[in-house]
């Protein structure tokens, strides 16, 4: 088994053992969706895509492709653009900052060479932001940090 199949593994455990501790959470009498429910539907996700994992390791067991070369430059940019992000949260908000932290992102990982890839990023960024922005403010009732500097 490759490190992927133990990873799969483990997380199907864990996210077994959470499905399982979480049926202890308190159910209200009068709200039909109590503390656990976004829990549980996280975790059955992450225990289906973990058994994904670990079958389709165990499907192509001694079958595995080459690995290109670790771009740790990549890795380290990418966590600086995260932490540039949760530093201009507070400064400009939630939504200028997502912008332009998944537009960075995307650029930064996978360079759009055209105008057409370029609008692809922004209309993706955009996009991104407002999906999560309307799920949390209106759905949720959560709010997300406002910039000091943009009011918003």
């Amino acid at each position: 088994m490759s490190r992927d199949g133990v990873a799969g593994l483990a997380c199907l455990a864990g996210s077994l053992l959470l499905l399982w501790v979480s049926r202890a959470l308190p159910q209200p009498a009068l709200v039909p969706i109590g503390p656990g429910f976004y829990p549980r539907i996280l975790l059955g996700v992450t225990a289906a895509l973990s058994a994904a994992l670990l079958v389709s390791d165990l499907w192509r067991r001694g079958r595995h492709p080459e690995r290109p070369p670790v771009n740790y430059r990549l890795v380290l940019l990418a966590f600086g653009i995260f932490t540039v992000y949760v530093f201009l949260l507070p400064l400009i908000g939630y939504r200028v900052a997502t912008v332009l932290f998944v537009g960075v992102l995307q650029a930064t990982l996978d360079p759009p060479r055209t105008a057409r890839a370029w609008a692809l990023v922004a209309a993706s960024a955009l996009g991104c932001m407002l999906v999560t922005y309307y799920l949390f403010e209106a759905y949720l009732n959560v709010l997300l940090p406002r910039g000091r500097l943009t009011g918003f």
